[in-house]
């Protein structure tokens, strides 16, 4: 019977051998430019998604795709879901609820390093399937790494595992991540089948069950102890040669001047940090600020310009050279804030100086990690394009890329996704800097003011959404645009917070692809591949054919975006089952796992991206701990699949 089957299939094939048309040839051409833009980043990923958008509509006469369906994208539930999402994740986030978590598990787990693995890896995957998984893990790195300073572990082996668990948990119900989102809305438009919330729960949770013991195990040995623990920033970014103290001497040229125009004149790499005069410490602003004789000024530069420097006349080093933590706001602890209050019986002499005096009495200045995350603003920049001292009125000392440290020509290094930069910075910066969407505070100064008051509240209007849309009462979007309006109304957010939650770039990124994947359906572009596609594999059990897609999307997803690739291959996948005589939706089951467990490298999915930087990685760590996973999961899910839905 099984011979008849392949058979008939074969001859079926070869019946519907279509024709190349040329609204063929545009929609593949158009995806053609689609991997182009995205492998080479030349333009941001979002910003190539709105390109293919617009090009999907005006060469609708060949795309079949007009303006209404091209806008589409903006007025999907996916997408409103997935924006909706991001503010009740960053409900959650405001009112505190994983930091006493943290907490909790530091008590519990006695400092025993496995059990803290555990720990971790259990908290960051189960409450993936409930916040969106890319929240979980900004929310997640500073209490992770505070955990393993406070045991003495490297954080570098539970940053991957996190990132890791996230991503698997964040197949455990249908908006633990976008991905799954935007399938459920390719899903609907082919099969007329969207996802329910707990759709494929069960195969999550095979799927999370083999990850979390392969990371409590072979992964445990396999992760890398990059950076060490309890490691002062200053040792981290290896900054002891970097930081010096510089005597204006009297006569000094640079006397006089102030801060921006003294770099100017120098043009020299250097950044003013500080001023120390008379005992007191002067800091903000700097731009602006005159540099007087007998000023120490504390400079972050490399030793070779230190010597330039030294070689002016009226420049001396103050205090032998090495800048004292105390001086950066650190002294044992590098997270402790320190106070510089002016000699007592000393009168301010003008305005400048009883500024001075008024900021003595606040808070100096402290060092905190921040990493750049991808898809973002930033991404290309540089410190000086963005005005970055100026704009937070904090410094940038040293930046961290993977496993090499920059020290010099920071304000014309191009910011990469995942860099971790060392700053200096006080409190108000530091709090900016915490609320900006661009950043990740790794290392946290001080604990930020959460809403203590209203976490039971935020936990039960994320339960109810849950509810709601689990039992089909409401839509998900619009369960969860409910959430975000009682979120509001409880004071678990302000207005002015929604929209700072939102990662705009996803949602534009969603939006502009959306057309493309229509377009591939409409002009034919999906059913052409499918067929020629069956046509090599026609003799073959369909469950390898199911396998076969798996690794590819997860490969695939490697080099494009993980809801590129749900887009392009689903309408592929679902067609090549149909041909087959397979079950379609098993077959988007698997695009849709594959997608959004890319394991093998840091740019292939975003929350590995965000652990590259403070964990110190190499690139190759990940393929090292994720290429075996990876393996593992495609079994696992196909096996899953087979046994659930069968194909």
């Amino acid at each position: 019977m099984t011979s008849t089957f392949l058979l008939s299939t074969a001859a079926q094939v070869a019946d519907q051998a279509p024709e190349l048309t040329t609204g063929i040839l545009v929609v593949f051409s158009l995806v053609l430019l689609a991997l182009v833009l995205f492998i080479t980043e030349v333009v941001r990923m979002d910003v190539a998604a709105i390109l293919l958008m617009v090009l999907v509509i005006v060469l609708s006469p060949w795309t079949g795709v007009d303006a209404d369906a091209g806008f589409s994208g903006f007025s999907s539930q996916a997408t409103i879901a997935v924006l909706a999402m991001f503010i009740l994740s960053e409900g959650i986030r405001r009112t505190g609820v994983l930091q006493l978590l943290g907490r909790f598990i530091s008590k519990v787990t006695g400092g025993n390093p496995r059990r803290q693995l555990a720990a971790l890896v259990g908290l960051s995957g189960g409450t993936a399937g409930f916040i969106n998984n890319t929240p979980v893990v900004a929310m997640m790195i500073p209490m992770t790494v505070n955990i393993a300073n406070r045991s003495n572990v490297s954080p570098s082996r539970y940053l991957i595992p996190v990132s890791f668990a996230a991503m698997m948990g964040g197949m455990l119900t249908v908006i633990g991540t976008s991905t799954s989102l935007l399938a459920s809305d390719v899903s609907a438009r082919l099969l007329d089948h969207p996802f329910s919330m707990f759709e494929f729960t069960r195969l999550g949770l095979m799927v999370l069950g083999a990850g979390l013991l392969y990371l409590m195990t072979v992964g445990w040995w396999l992760t890398p102890a990059r950076i060490k623990p309890r490691e002062d920033p200053i040792d981290t970014f290896e900054m002891g040669n970097y930081l010096t103290e510089l005597h204006v001497r009297p006569g000094s040229s640079l006397a006089g001047l102030s801060v921006e125009r003294a770099r100017e004149v120098l043009e020299m790499d250097l950044e003013i940090l500080r001023i120390r005069r008379e005992g007191r410490a002067v800091t903000t602003p700097m731009g602006e600020r005159r540099i007087r004789e007998n000023d120490v000024l504390i400079v972050r530069t490399d030793p070779g310009t230190v010597r330039q420097l030294l070689d002016l006349p009226g420049i001396g080093l103050a205090g032998g050279g090495p800048v004292e933590r105390k001086e950066l706001g650190v002294e044992d602890d590098p997270l402790l804030e320190g106070k510089l209050p002016p000699k007592s019986g000393e009168e301010p002499a003008d305005a400048e100086e009883e500024a001075d005096a008024a900021r003595a009495d606040q808070p100096a200045r402290s060092l905190l990690e921040l990493v750049v995350l991808s898809e973002t603003p930033l991404v290309g920049e540089t410190l000086r394009s963005l005005n970055f001292s100026q704009a937070y009125q904090a410094w940038v000392l040293a930046i961290r890329r993977g496993s090499g440290i920059l020290h010099s020509k920071l304000n014309r290094t191009k910011l990469a996704g995942g860099d971790t930069l060392l700053v200096q910075a006080g409190p108000e910066a530091i709090e900016r800097l915490s609320a900006d969407r661009n950043f990740i505070v790794s290392r946290i100064i001080k604990e930020p003011e959460f809403r203590r008051g209203k976490t039971l509240v935020a936990i039960g209007i994320v339960a109810g959404v849950v509810a709601v849309a689990a039992t089909g009462l409401l839509p998900i979007a619009v369960s969860a645009l409910a959430g975000v309006v009682a979120m509001v109304i409880s004071g678990c957010l302000r207005p002015n917070e929604l929209y700072a939650a939102v990662d705009w770039n996803v949602i534009f990124l969603l939006a502009g692809l959306i057309p493309l994947g229509v377009a591939l359906e409409q002009s034919g572009g999906a059913q052409f591949l499918a067929l020629h596609l069956v046509e090599h594999v026609h003799d073959w059990n369909p469950i390898l054919v199911v396998f076969a897609f798996y690794l590819f999307t997860a490969l695939i997803t490697e080099v494009i975006s993980n809801n590129a690739s749900v887009v392009l291959m689903i309408p592929i996948a679902v067609g090549a089952a149909e041909i087959l005589g397979a079950d379609p939706f098993a077959f988007v089951m698997a695009i849709t796992f594959a997608a959004s467990t890319a394991m093998l490298s840091p740019v292939g999915y975003q929350t590995n991206l965000m652990v590259y930087g403070p964990g110190g990685y190499r690139f190759t760590d990940f393929f090292r701990v994720g290429a075996p996973l990876q393996l593992i999961l495609a079994l696992v899910t196909t096996f899953g699949i087979w046994v659930i839905w069968g194909v």
